[in-house]
């Protein structure tokens, strides 16, 4: 069975088609660099996947999109575009959290911080054990996680801050480990998912103030 797979939770604007018949594979894949650039560059990446897997979008059986925590609007874009693609296909759509997709990137290891930027000098962190989340996500500066019990660490966080932690080179969450992470729902057929974000903090937008009233 082929899913589509998109995280915008970072820099990183990922589409994917993956192989989930039996251990996920890619059969198509772009991932693109541009913080600001998730409503440009999500629908071109989309249709570079497919492309690259021969697949059209009746070969879909499902979607599955990162749910975060990422910064507001670039995690709205993901979301809102995978929801869509699902209604509109008629298939099923799965939310995963986006550090546990880096997590089990990095299976092998018992005591990992996966760490990624939340900007305001701030990282969203998760604690993991051989790819199971040991310690619910939040966001926080650096300074203020204890990753003494940590053995190594990884994310983007790790390389805008010193954790004092061996490093892993696994920066954005892979396409291949989303998809892995929801392989059991998918293939049991478990019913479709509302994709919730992980915001964790409040937007940057505020509503405006009412405005002041005019003195003739």
């Amino acid at each position: 069975m082929l899913v589509l797979v998109v995280d915008t939770s970072s820099q990183a604007v990922t589409a994917a088609v993956v192989d989930v018949s039996g251990e996920p594979v890619v059969r198509g894949e772009r991932v693109t660099l541009n913080a600001r650039g998730h409503g440009e560059l999500l629908a071109p990446s989309i249709a570079a996947a497919l492309g690259g897997a021969r697949a059209s979008t009746s070969d879909l059986g499902a979607v599955v999109a990162g749910l975060g925590p990422g910064p507001y609007t670039g995690l709205r874009v993901g979301l809102v575009s995978a929801a869509v693609f699902a209604d509109a296909l008629g298939i099923p759509s799965y939310g995963v959290c986006s550090l546990d997709a880096i997590g089990d990137a990095c299976r092998d290891d018992n005591a990992l911080l996966v760490a990624t930027d939340a900007r305001r000098k701030e990282v969203y962190w998760a604690k993991y054990a051989h790819g199971v989340r040991t310690e619910d996500p939040a966001v926080a500066p650096p300074a203020d996680i204890d990753a003494r019990d940590r053995t190594a660490i990884a994310g983007h966080g790790a390389s805008l801050y010193d954790f004092g932690l061996p490093r892993r080179d696994v920066l954005y969450p892979p396409a291949v480990s989303l998809a892995r992470c929801a392989r059991e729902r998918i293939v049991t057929h478990a019913p479709s998912e509302v994709l919730v974000p992980m915001y964790l903090r409040r937007p940057d937008a505020v509503v405006p103030a009412a405005p002041k009233p005019v003195t003739p």
